[in-house]
């Protein structure tokens, strides 16, 4: 039996998973503040960008969980968690932009045309930033559900990028465990959607042949 919670227990579900996601970035600034780091920008950077990661590969599993247990409230979440992930994605541009940069934008975008990483990295930063403006529903109910549908769509580009420009980050020290945990995870997840996609397709033809 499909498990449904309450509209109680939904509310607290969601108060409990937007303060267990906000913990990451707590303790990056409670480390940085009290000086416990070597490489604070390391630390920050390589951080924000693993969670960036962590929640885009979340947020591309909650339609293939939700399918499985049959658990429909678990959509309620995905904004939320989708939000998180363009939340991490943000931190790790300004790092990048601040740090790096110091906030000169004709040096960052120097580095971005020069550096295919930073390229793919910053390309995928940038198809999150749609998907963030129009996460309300105000902006679904302007832009149309199937045009909303679509555009959103486009995170099935960013997480690939994202896991390319981890890819690249991980080449100078010829570490590629995580890059290809995580090229896995988006794969299966990418690969069921597609799978059930064609199973349908294939179920409505053979009621048509029938």
């Amino acid at each position: 039996m499909a498990f449904t919670p309450t509209a109680r227990q939904a509310s607290a579900l969601k108060v409990l998973i937007f303060l267990l996601a906000l913990v990451p970035f707590g303790r990056m600034v409670y480390l940085t503040l009290t000086g416990q780091l070597v490489e604070p920008l390391e630390f920050i950077t390589r951080g924000t960008g693993d969670w960036t990661l962590y929640f885009l590969c979340i947020t591309l599993a909650v339609t293939p969980l939700r399918r499985l247990s049959k658990w429909n409230w678990l959509l309620k979440l995905r904004r939320m968690l989708g939000l998180f992930a363009f939340f991490y994605a943000a931190l790790h541009f300004t790092t990048f932009l601040w740090f790096d940069h110091f906030f000169d934008v004709q040096e960052m975008w120097k580095d971005v045309l020069k550096r295919p990483f930073i390229t793919v990295g910053f390309s995928a930063f940038v198809l999150l930033i749609p998907l963030a403006l129009t996460s309300t529903n105000g902006m679904i109910r302007r832009l149309g559900g199937k045009r909303w549908q679509w555009l959103h769509r486009l995170i099935y580009v960013v997480a690939p990028l994202g896991i390319l420009h981890f890819w690249w980050m991980k080449a100078g020290k010829h570490n590629f465990t995580q890059p290809i945990i995580f090229g896995l995870i988006v794969a299966l997840l990418l690969g069921a959607r597609l799978y059930w996609k064609y199973a349908k397709a294939g179920g409505v033809v053979k009621v048509v042949v029938r």
